[in-house]
């Protein structure tokens, strides 16, 4: 695999894009981070402020590509409206400021591969869906797409452009999984709602294999779901963690207590269906390392 070199990333410090960070250094890339504070003299990193509309376009001077990660979280906290404007603002903003930075350089990079999320598809109930479905509805579906729209900068400028619609992502370092994990050890996991919800997922690791794909191959542009094939509903995955762990998983937490609990986010995040096929992933010849989930979690929880 012949990486571009140097790349921009911006999350870098965030859990993807660390493992992202140093997965690209062990293959010989040089990484510029992009920050949030005034690099020190010599530094590599990049500042940039996407609130303020700043960035540091002469440290971007002959990259090759560029990774955006950055975004607020969507799973800490409840979705008041202060929250929701923060989710877009984070996205839109700051997708808005690199592909224009990117499109004034000269010359130009040769890809710019952006997160986006499966949320684009709503709750799309027991149907599959793939890079050809049109979006859902809902706050979620309705940022992805606001999101995905404000790369058009930097392919109008010509560059290559990747818009990764990224599924639950399973790490014992952070993310949903890591949450899941101690009440799980205790005996406490158990079906959200009536568990018929699917769940699109993918490891830390393969998404950081999904990304280097997408930088790497050329005939990889536009939305590219990286999600594992193996999507499962709720009860299934609650049941497979389960057994990886050796706990039982009988207990249920009722809709209603999870809308009183999480409000919003319950619905769009918690409750919403996506059963989401990595079509494109598979049509470019990616080989998938974590495909089933049973095998996936034997190997990231320690």
């Amino acid at each position: 695999m012949s990486l571009p070199s140097p790349i921009a990333v911006t999350g870098a410090t965030g859990m993807v894009g660390s493992a992202l960070c140093r997965s690209l250094r062990d293959h010989g890339v040089e990484v510029r981070r992009l920050v949030r504070s005034r690099p020190a003299p010599g530094s590599s990193d990049v500042y940039w402020k996407p609130s303020a509309g700043e960035i540091d376009r002469d440290a971007l001077a002959g990259i090759e590509a560029a990774v955006h990660l950055a975004g607020e979280s969507i799973a800490a906290g409840r979705w008041t409206a202060a929250k929701k404007e923060r989710i877009v603002s984070s996205r839109v903003d700051g997708t808005r400021l690199l592909s224009q930075a990117l499109a004034a350089l000269d010359p130009k990079p040769r890809v710019l591969v952006s997160a986006s999320a499966i949320g684009f598809y709503g709750d799309r109930g027991q149907h599959p869906v793939d890079e050809n479905s049109p979006p859902g509805a809902g706050f979620l579906a309705e940022t992805c797409i606001a999101w995905e729209a404000e790369t058009r900068p930097a392919w109008e400028a010509g560059l290559r452009v990747v818009q990764t619609r990224i599924g639950v992502v399973l790490s014992d370092q952070g993310g949903a999984l890591a949450k899941m994990l101690t009440p799980f050890k205790l005996g406490l996991g158990g079906v959200l709602g009536d568990g018929r919800q699917y769940m699109s997922w993918v490891t830390l690791d393969e998404l950081v294999g999904v990304i280097e794909h997408c930088l790497a191959n050329d005939g990889v542009h536009g939305a590219v779901n990286a999600v594992a094939p193996g999507a499962v509903t709720n009860r299934e995955f609650t049941k497979t963690l389960g057994r990886v762990l050796g706990r039982p998983t009988v207990l249920a937490v009722p809709k209603f207590a999870l809308r009183a609990a999480a409000g919003d986010l319950a619905d769009e995040a918690l409750l919403a269906s996506a059963c989401v096929r990595p079509t494109r992933l598979q049509e470019t010849g990616y080989e998938f390392r974590d495909p089933e989930l049973e095998l996936a979690l034997l190997r990231v929880i320690p």
